[in-house]
């Protein structure tokens, strides 16, 4: 584990950018109109420009002379805000380079929508036991990110302090353009937990105490993540959010130990589940911490675009590519195809007014956008080149609409485009949508320790808060994180005597369970105990911990036996309440509960339940069982879901392979991290090209769990490109992983982070 840290592994933040056309990334200003006569009111406009803007705005002056620009938008939207008499809007609309007119008469980010979705709205007028109102005021909240903006005036008053574990100093501001790529992560999550100005945030009155762990580029390593919550615990912070991971999903990484010696410390841990689902297994370190919130992304109410060919059924679901415009289209539009979008691949395809469909990979993603743009397409779909979907983002920004789907409806619509003798047209469709688990979110088990992960999950889709000069919308778990960091801050003021576990289980014991879209309720390891609702949190009477358990996992083999886990029943009523365990009452062949008749427990006291699980392996089919055990008997049921496996389970073999340079010219390392162990390992290199074997860089036998890796001074390999196969086999299982390595100088920055 010496070597992980030493070599430092890189984290990185996990979230997608959306913009909407009615709010950039500046402070916007609610106008103020004052009634007068009809035909000489005033009205604020947002106008979007065909052409550039600074040729409209010139227009703008010598034909409206006493008009007054507000703000001039070039980088969330290509236009700008104007006052100008409501008589001469429509003349305003004729012009020949603007393209859109749009009335502005407030501005709503979207944390109105997400915010009180949870149920924030439903406590503001509950007290504390010193008679304070529930808004998170006197709780300290630590953000371990890419620093803050403290500057902005929505989080100026609640920023306390801090520090910059990157540069080593007690300013933790975001990285900004002369440092590198800028950062603006750590800003949006700080404004979800406690924004007070323009957007409220969950607990609005919360102090925020920044801990810069991420450079240039939203980068950092463990190291660095680890001294920050070290710096943390050593602040006395309450409650703590890590909106970032990487790739590990074991329970023993470090950052997922550090996590839980903070719980241990008395610390709210709250952490992002990771953005690499849908499949199962994917959850990352520290999303794995057995003591620390794991959390997952749900949708708050909102309106979602899809898009399908007319006359058929089929719907594509479609995700934002961040640093992009939003997609609003309202009309069917041709759709055409170019490759990956490479640039020669543009010259014999005429992309004007028409919607593109691009594959990913070859080249980032912002020089497909930037193509598709200058050859003045209206709007690109970039599909997946690995089976599903994808979230991903622009970091210098675009003026279009781009988006990601999923592989499989990709190959469905260029199906359509070959198929077609006739020009192919798309069109958008929406649908109000809410509770749905998004896609990208990560789902669990943790391997070897088996839990459930996400413990819950909060709103994470398109989410918009605060950024350096202004507000964006981002998606990401690491959106969700912070909604549950707020609410643990609620629930912290309304109950100051309760513990880490005591806040987790009334934040669990109360979540809101979802279903999907064909009525059943999602999987205990994508949802965890379900949606927040902190409103029921804080009023929770009765707590039940663990909220998820596991039963680990048997072999066919296995004799019959019973395995007990052990609950913890709290009454925080002002009467005496009895409690019944109830497992699920249809059981397969082969399983019995055993648990007790009743438990009674008078006000302010608690007790241990035990609860065994009777099994037989070999009658019982392998794979992965679950379901829910519920405690009646307070003023709301509890459900608290379990899981339990029969043989190994199918996680990957192989995860989070890292191959770079070593710390002197010609050195070269790799590490590799093997949740099981494996009976064999490898790495196979391939000329890319050609595909012709070329050599193992490494092979080893009987390897143990945990991270494997090498190092060389001196390669013996040309210069260049090499394709790598990573193989792992274990219990009958080989996974393999594919990725590029270079031997000799570095590729660029971009095209490392965005292929």
């Amino acid at each position: 584990m010496k070597r992980v840290i030493a070599w430092l592994l890189i984290l990185t933040i996990a979230c997608s950018i959306s913009l909407s056309s009615a709010q950039a990334a500046i402070y916007p200003e609610i106008p103020t109109v004052g009634k007068v006569d009809q035909s000489d009111e005033k009205v604020v406009v947002i106008v979007t420009a065909a052409g550039e803007v600074d040729d409209v705005l010139k227009q703008v002056a010598t034909t409206f002379p006493s008009s007054k620009i507000r703000k001039t938008f070039k980088r969330a939207l290509n236009g700008f805000s104007i006052e100008l008499l409501e008589s001469e809007v429509k003349m305003l609309q004729e012009l020949n380079e603007v393209e859109r007119v749009d009335k502005v008469v407030e501005y709503k980010a979207n944390l109105d929508g997400s915010v009180p979705f949870i149920g924030t709205d439903n406590i503001r007028g509950h007290l504390d036991p010193n008679g304070e109102h529930l808004t998170g005021k006197g709780i300290k909240v630590a953000v371990i990110d890419t620093g803050i903006d403290y500057t902005h005036p929505d989080l100026k008053n609640n920023y306390k302090g801090g520090y910059d574990v990157v540069d080593y100093d007690r300013d933790p501001m975001e990285t900004v353009a002369s440092q590198g790529p800028p950062t603006l992560h750590g800003t949006h999550v700080a404004g979800i937990i406690a924004a007070n100005g323009q957007v409220k945030g969950v607990a609005p009155e919360a102090d925020i105490y920044a801990y810069r762990a991420l450079g240039p580029g939203g980068q950092g390593t463990t190291e660095q993540v680890i001294e920050a919550i070290e710096k943390a615990i050593e602040d006395g912070v309450d409650v703590l959010n890590l909106s970032l991971g990487n790739t590990v999903n074991g329970p023993d990484w470090p950052t997922s130990v550090a996590l839980d010696k903070a719980v241990e410390e008395g610390i709210v841990a709250v952490t992002s589940n990771g953005n690499s689902g849908p499949n199962m297994w994917t959850v990352g370190s520290p999303g794995t911490s057995t003591k620390a919130i794991s959390v997952g992304a749900s949708a708050p109410p909102i309106k979602t675009p899809f898009v399908t060919i007319p006359g058929l059924d089929k719907e594509v679901t479609l995700y934002p590519i961040g640093g992009t415009l939003p997609w609003n289209l309202k009309r069917d539009f041709e759709l055409v195809e170019v490759g990956h979008g490479l640039k020669e691949e543009w010259e014999d395809v005429d992309v004007s007014g028409k919607m593109v469909l691009i594959k990913r990979g070859m080249i980032p993603f912002s020089e497909k956008a930037r193509y598709a743009q200058e050859k003045g397409a209206k709007a690109v779909l970039i599909y997946n080149n690995l089976p599903g979907s994808f979230v991903g983002a622009v970091e210098q920004g675009v003026k279009l609409p781009v988006v990601s789907i999923s592989k499989e409806d990709g190959e469905w619509l260029l199906e359509q485009l070959e198929d077609s003798k006739d020009r192919q047209f798309a069109r958008t469709i929406y649908r109000n949508e809410e509770d749905f688990i998004a896609p990208f979110s990560s789902r669990g088990p943790v391997t070897q320790t088996w839990e459930v992960k996400p413990d819950l999950v909060a709103p994470g889709v398109s989410i918009d808060s605060t950024v350096p000069k202004g507000y964006l919308g981002l998606n990401g778990t690491s959106m969700s994180a912070p909604h549950v960091a707020g609410a643990a801050a609620l629930v912290k003021q309304a109950h100051p005597d309760w513990n880490p576990d005591q806040v987790k289980a009334a934040l669990m014991n109360t979540a809101k369970k979802l279903m999907n879209e064909d009525g059943e309720p999602y999987y205990p390891y994508e949802q965890g105990a379900g949606r927040l609702q902190v409103d029921k949190a804080i009023d929770a009477t009765t707590l039940a911990y663990p909220g998820a358990i596991t039963f680990g996992k048997w072999t066919k083999d296995d004799p019959r036996e019973k395995r007990e886990v052990t609950f913890t029943i709290e009454n925080h009523d002002k009467k005496t309440r009895t409690f019944h365990v109830k497992p699920p009452f249809e059981l397969p062949d082969g399983l019995q509960w055993d648990v007790p008749f009743a438990t009674t427990i008078k006000p302010g006291e608690k007790k241990e339940v035990k609860v065994k699980l009777d099994l037989f392996p070999a009658v019982l089919a392998e794979g992965i069982h679950h379901g829910d055990i519920v405690i009646d008997g307070g003023k709301d049921p509890i459900s608290i879901p379990y899981v339990f496996f029969i043989e190994e389970p199918d996680y990957p073999r192989a995860m989070a392979f890292n191959f770079g340079h070593g710390d002197r010219p010609g050195e070269y390392r790799y590490e590799l991290y093997l949740p099981g162990g494996a009976e064999e390992m490898g790495i196979a290199l391939y000329d890319p090209d050609t595909f012709q074997f070329v050599k193992f860089l490494d092979f080893k036998e009987d390897v143990g769990r945990g991270m494997v890796g090498k190092e060389w001074d001196n390669l013996d390999l040309p210069d260049g490109n090499y394709k790598a196969l990573i193989f792992a086999k274990k219990d009958g299982k080989e996974d393999t992983i594919e990725s590029t390595i270079t031997i000799g100088a570095s590729l660029p920055e971009e095209k490392q982070s965005e292929n």
